[in-house]
């Protein structure tokens, strides 16, 4: 009798996965149309926080797949992605790009190559958000104003570790990885394994011709 109730359980919570995702792929989509996001074919796990500008652009190609909730990718945090894209700015995300539970806020310019892995609670951010000058933080029109601005490059095949910040104006090789929990401040070449707060350079990370990465 347990075991008829265990299968029924999990049959039934089968079930109810399935029409669950499949009415967050619905609302991801009609979220997605009506913020003028020019989306390929994605799958999601949960719905995520998106807010593009009227002049702001977002396009994302195919292969993409994001997850939205603590129990698509169970690593502690409770927020869905976060897609921002201000005026004037451009977010482009290429082909078959994973993201999980991290936060995507563009000022100018955010590019994500393909293949890339991001990691749960990554933040990526092309903006200082405030000046830097106390003087101008005590007026808002001033202080955005000057606030500084780069544009960040992730290019193919990298792999950004969980909880890692990416900041302003930095471009992450080819294939290299970010350890987890790093705060990126500078540019990391292509094959190379960086961590810390600030990120330096670990070790690198050698490609054979078969594509088997191996480590030095």
């Amino acid at each position: 009798m347990q075991s008829i109730c265990n299968w029924l359980f999990r049959a039934f919570r089968r079930l109810f996965n399935i029409l669950h995702n499949k009415f967050d792929y619905l609302i991801c989509r009609i979220l997605f149309y009506i913020q003028k996001v020019q989306v390929g074919k994605f799958s999601t796990r949960g719905r995520p926080y998106i807010l593009i500008a009227a002049k702001g652009k977002c396009i994302i190609g195919n292969g993409f797949s994001m997850n939205n909730t603590i129990s698509s990718n169970p690593i502690g945090l409770t927020q869905p992605c976060i897609f921002f894209v201000d005026n004037g700015a451009t977010l482009e995300i290429r082909d078959n790009v994973g993201i999980s539970q991290a936060s995507i806020i563009c000022h100018t310019s955010i590019t994500i190559g393909n293949h890339v892995k991001i990691g749960g609670g990554v933040c990526i951010y092309d903006t200082d958000f405030h000046s830097l000058d106390p003087a101008l933080r005590k007026d808002r029109k001033f202080d955005f104003a000057n606030k500084k601005k780069k544009p960040v490059i992730i290019k193919d095949n990298a792999f950004i570790g969980a909880h890692s910040i990416i900041l302003k104006g930095v471009i992450i090789g080819e294939n290299s990885v970010v350890g987890a929990g790093s705060v990126v401040t500078k540019n990391i070449p292509d094959n190379e394994i960086w961590a810390g707060n600030p990120a330096c350079k670990v070790r690198e990370l050698i490609i054979s011709t078969d594509n088997d990465p191996q480590y030095r």
